[in-house]
């Protein structure tokens, strides 16, 4: 399909630095893997966003929604279609002890402005590297606690542009599971109801959170986190390391050395090395252990 026409579509409602044809989205996620966006824009309003939908929605192009690609892996064949980076819907605010956070904007940020209020509630977040909108498209959570902990309700756009405000009872949220990944609404903003608390004691609570994600997380390389979901009675990284998997690679992705749960993009890995490689662990898992490892990292594109 050519592009260019709906890029001068496009124009109209946004910057033309906010659409690019043919975008490497290795440039767009953790992993530093995954091959081209056809139609890549970042909206900066609620707006643009609804132009853009409505632009593809009439050219009848795919949609895929990504946020800041924490955990995600596109495949080497990149994505056809319209996609649509969430990056630059930013806002963070402050009501009373509710935190309202845009989909595009860091969590870690969201923990901090929650700490400069005095608010406690999202310490455990302060060093999940996503977005509000995937850490709650997944329910993400970290040493004990989890966005379905302090959510109060999500705002969301349906791909024909309407906006709807749902509450928490109605979001299903389990472990790493949410209605969100069901369904076609575009997350925009999460509403937080946080607790009234001492700066001090939260703050040293997030400095303990910072210090044990740091000394153990291979940080150093890039990866998509954690691969794997809790196995029910088991941990994934220490059956990971009793299978002797830790330290294998396939082409340039690596089992941690560090982290026995996280694969790392140690040489310039492609996406077929690094899911060779998750495919790998989970078999060998199996066949040792005879334990199922669920992945809850998200994979998107088409093979090259």
């Amino acid at each position: 399909m050519k592009y260019e026409p709906i890029y001068n579509e496009l124009i109209k409602y946004m910057k033309t630095e906010n659409i690019r044809l043919s975008e490497p989205l290795r440039d767009h996620v953790y992993t530093k893997l995954g091959g081209k966006a056809d139609l890549f824009v970042t909206p900066e309003s609620i707006e643009e966003l609804q132009a853009a939908l409505e632009i593809g929605k009439a050219h009848d192009l795919p949609l895929t929604v990504l946020g800041s690609g924490s955990n995600v892996i596109i495949k080497d064949g990149g994505i056809r279609g319209l996609t649509i980076g969430m990056g630059k819907l930013t806002n963070l605010s402050i009501e009373g002890e509710r935190l309202h956070a845009q989909a595009g904007a860091a969590i870690i940020e969201a923990s901090r402005l929650a700490l400069d209020f005095g608010l406690s509630g999202l310490e455990f977040a302060c060093g999940i590297p996503g977005s509000v909108g995937g850490a709650l498209f997944m329910n993400a959570g970290a040493y004990g606690g989890q966005i379905s902990d302090v959510l109060e309700r999500a705002t969301v756009m349906t791909q024909s542009g309407d906006v709807l405000m749902i509450d928490k009872g109605d979001l299903e949220l389990s472990y790493r599971k949410t209605t969100f990944m069901d369904s076609d609404y575009i997350i925009l903003e999460a509403e937080f109801k946080l607790d009234t608390a001492d700066p001090v004691v939260i703050k040293a609570k997030m400095d303990v959170l910072t210090e044990a994600r740091e000394s153990k997380q291979p940080l150093e390389y890039p990866s998509c986190g954690s691969v794997f979901k809790r196995p029910p009675g088991h941990f994934a990284g220490k059956l990971i390391q009793d299978s002797k998997m830790q330290g294998v690679r396939i082409g340039g992705a690596e089992v941690s050395k560090k982290h026995a749960g996280f694969i790392v993009n140690i040489d310039n890995s492609t996406s077929k090395d690094y899911l060779d490689l998750i495919d790998l662990v989970r078999t060998t898992v199996k066949s040792t252990f005879d334990v199922d490892l669920d992945t809850e990292v998200i994979v998107l594109g088409e093979d090259e």
